[in-house]
C-alpha cells in the first residue's frame, strides 16, 4: 500500500513529504493506521546529522494508532485493536530479554533480512524504517513486539505520548533510579521528556523536585507538573543553586537535555551517595569530565535507555495513571499540526519554545 510520510533524503536537512510504499504484513509484522506522532529531539539529532542513519528514511518513533492487518503468526493483536508503538522492540529470546531488560534487546529477528523485500520502499527502491517503527507516516509496517494493545478509551493522541517521551522520563524515575517517597530530586531540561520525569518523581513521592531550565516559560510549567523549586539557569550556575536549595545536593539529579556540561553539572549537584541519571541523547563523540574526587564519597552516574521499559507492562500503567487523573498528559501538548508542517514544528523545538508537539493524522 502507498502512504504519505516525512522523509530524510539528506543529513543535515530538512523533512521531505513523499510518498512511500509499505509492503504486506509478513508473519510476525502488524500493519498500523498511524493516528499521532509525537515530534520528538532525538529525530532532531539525526536531522542535524549529529547520529549517523542511513538514508532516505522516513523518521519518527513515538506514536500511537489502530491495527489494520496482522500476518499469519501474530498472536494477541487483531485488526481493530489500538495500540502505542515503542522502538524498544524485543526479540522475547536474547540474553537480555530473558534476564528482564528487553529495552536492551539485541534485535534478533526482529528486522527483515537485507537480501529480501523490506517493509518501505519508493519507485522500487528499499527505504530504510527508523528505530524500528518510521512513524512520521500515514501508516506503519511493524514487528508485532514493536506494539502494546491498549484500552479503547484512552485518545490516540495522549497515547502517542506514551511512545517515547513519558515513559522514557518516568521509566527513568521509577526503574532506572528507583526514586524513594521523600527523596531529594533535581531535573534539568523541562522539555517532554524533563516534564516526564518531573511527573514521575511527584508521583513517586519526592520529597523535593527542583526543575532547571533557561526558559522562565517551561520552569513555570514545571510547577504545574509537580516541581517544587525552579532554577534559572540562564543567569546562575545550576550546580551551584541546587547545592545551596537543599543545603548539600539532592539524592537523584537527571540530565534531560543531551548536552555534555549538563549531564557534568548533574554530578555535581549530588550530595555523598547520589545519582545522576543520565536520560538526553548527548551527541556522538562528545565526553564529559568529573572530578575523581566525588567518586570517593559514593556519588554515582548511569545511563537510561528509554526508561529502562518493560513496555508492554509499563505503557498500559501510563494508560491508567492518565485515565485516573495522576498522570497530566494534556499539559505537554504544546501544539499540533497536520504532516505538512512537520519541519516548522522542529523549528519550534529548536527554539525551545515547546514541550511536545504531534503530528496529527486525519
Amino acid at each position: 500500500m502507498q502512504c504519505k510520510a516525512a522523509v530524510l533524503e539528506t543529513a543535515p536537512g530538512p523533512l521531505v513529504i513523499s510518498d512511500v510504499d509499505l509492503d504486506s504484513p509478513g508473519p510476525n509484522e502488524i500493519l498500523i493506521r498511524t493516528a499521532a506522532a509525537g515530534v520528538c529531539h532525538s529525530d532532531l539529532h539525526f536531522m542535524e546529522a549529529k547520529y549517523p542513519h542511513p538514508l532516505p528514511a522516513v523518521l519518527g518513533h513515538e506514536s500511537a494508532g489502530v491495527i489494520e492487518a496482522v500476518g499469519s503468526a501474530v498472536t494477541g493483536l487483531a485488526p481493530g485493536d489500538h495500540v502505542i508503538t515503542c522502538l524498544s522492540v524485543f526479540c522475547g529470546h536474547c540474553e537480555y530479554c530473558t534476564t528482564g531488560r528487553p529495552n536492551l534487546c539485541t534485535k534478533e529477528d526482529v528486522v527483515r533480512p537485507a537480501d529480501g523485500p523490506q517493509r518501505l520502499s519508493r519507485g522500487g527502491e528499499p527505504m530504510h524504517q527508523f528505530l524500528n517503527t518510521s512513524s512520521f507516516a500515514e501508516c506503519m509496517l511493524v514487528h508485532e513486539h514493536a506494539a502494546v494493545k491498549i484500552r479503547p478509551d484512552m485518545p490516540l493522541d495522549k497515547a502517542a505520548l506514551i511512545g517515547c517521551g513519558v515513559t522514557t522520563g518516568l521509566g527513568a524515575v521509577f526503574n532506572t533510579a528507583g526514586v524513594r517517597p521523600g527523596e531529594t530530586v533535581a531535573v534539568i531540561g523541562c522539555g517532554g521528556i524533563g516534564l516526564a520525569a518531573i511527573q514521575g518523581a511527584a508521583i513517586a513521592g519526592a520529597g523535593r523536585v527542583i526543575a532547571v531550565d533557561r526558559l522562565p516559560g517551561k520552569l513555570r510549567l514545571a510547577t504545574k507538573f509537580g516541581a517544587t523549586d525552579v532554577v534559572d539557569a540562564s543567569d546562575v550556575d545550576a550546580a551551584q543553586a541546587v547545592l545551596e536549595l537543599t543545603s548539600g545536593g539532592v539524592e537523584h539529579a537527571f540530565e534531560a537535555v543531551g548536552l555534555a556540561s549538563a549531564a557534568e553539572q548533574s554530578f555535581q549537584m549530588l550530595r555523598p551517595g547520589g545519582t545522576a541519571t543520565i536520560i538526553g541523547i548527548i551527541p556522538f563523540g562528545e565526553k564529559i569530565s568529573l572530578d575523581g574526587y566525588s567518586f570517593l564519597r559514593e556519588r554515582k552516574i548511569q545511563g537510561s535507555t528509554m526508561g529502562s521499559n518493560r513496555f508492554r507492562v509499563d505503557m498500559p500503567r501510563y494508560v491508567d495513571m492518565y485515565l485516573s487523573g495522576k498522570l497530566d498528559l494534556d499539559s505537554m501538548i504544546s501544539g499540533t499540526t497536520a504532516l505538512a508542517g512537520i519541519n516548522e514544528a522542529y523549528e519550534n523545538l529548536k527554539r525551545g519554545e515547546v514541550a511536545r508537539q504531534l503530528i496529527t493524522f486525519g
